[in-house]
């Protein structure tokens, strides 16, 4: 199975997303803060330019994840989606035109090498098209209790980077359990035709489970700064779509002597993030001065 055309089409989603985040992040600064979930946040941001335009970078990334999913396993395709926050960062220092520094630029590269080291270690494989239903239901069923806790931590707490980052870890799982129902949607779409993709419970699951994280990640964007949200977001999505693609379609990495650069990628990526989640490119812009 080539993989170059998932990577590619993964690679590009990613980018659309962060995109989208720093879009999404400024036009929700604008908004009044709200202390619960307010769903009325999304008419507010409606009338935001800055918005609309995230909206649509969201679509596109949402067609190229969509086609690298159907062409390429969920434990690969997702994990790629750890670069969103290195392009989330570089995209939000054009907005505030004020280059990252030289740290900031070796934090990203140890995000790219690791991401690099681990997937060629771990060598994602399988293309299991049809998951039963008797693995669907515990597995939905976890990740929902999962984030309607998070979500009630997060919205408990006032605004800052606790509160960013309960929501950004809810998104994230809505964001993984998006991705895996949507691969097995399109599937159904490419076997069955537009009336089987229609009628598939899969369909009105990731719809559901999108329109769900849409509404988590307008508040997590709300709730705190970037540097909050970004790390739980990307990092929990990476992690939880690799142990879905695994046990819901039964994916394959690899093990043994392998895990030794595995582990070595992911510690290049966790302290890439940790060092990319100290200061913001705002904060950099202000010369140090906090959101």
């Amino acid at each position: 199975m080539s993989l170059v055309l998932p990577v590619v089409f993964a690679v590009f989603a990613a980018f659309s997303n962060a995109a989208a985040t720093v879009l999404q992040r400024r036009a929700a600064l604008t908004v009044p803060q709200s202390e619960g979930f307010r769903p009325g946040l999304v008419l507010d941001l409606l009338k935001r330019p800055l918005w609309l335009g995230g909206i649509a970078a969201v679509i596109a990334a949402g067609a190229g994840q969509a086609l690298a999913l159907a062409t390429g396993p969920l434990s690969l395709v997702q994990p790629l989606f750890v670069l969103e926050l290195p392009l989330a960062l570089l995209i939000a220092s054009l907005f505030a035109r004020r280059p990252l520094p030289g740290g900031l630029w070796l934090a990203v590269a140890a995000v790219v090498a690791g991401l690099a080291v681990a997937m060629v270690a771990a060598a994602p494989d399988g293309n299991r098209t049809q998951v039963p239903l008797d693995r669907w239901v515990p597995a939905l069923a976890g990740c929902a209790a999962a984030v309607c806790a998070l979500a009630a931590a997060g919205l408990r707490r006032p605004p800052g980077r606790a509160r960013a980052g309960c929501l950004g870890a809810a998104t994230a799982i809505c964001y993984a359990v998006t991705a895996a129902l949507m691969k097995s949607a399109v599937h159904v779409l490419d076997e069955r035709g537009l009336g089987g993709f229609l009628t598939a419970w899969q369909t009105y699951a990731f719809a559901l489970s999108g329109i769900a994280a849409l509404l988590l990640l307008e508040h997590a964007m709300q709730g705190g700064p970037l540097i909050a949200s970004q790390p739980a977001l990307t990092l929990g999505d990476a992690s939880l779509s690799l142990l879905l693609g695994v046990l819901l379609y039964e994916e394959h990495v690899r093990a043994g002597w392998w895990l030794v650069p595995e582990l070595a990628g992911l510690a290049l990526i966790m302290t890439g993030v940790l060092a990319l989640s100290r200061r913001s490119p705002e904060e950099e812009a202000a010369g140090g001065v906090a959101e």
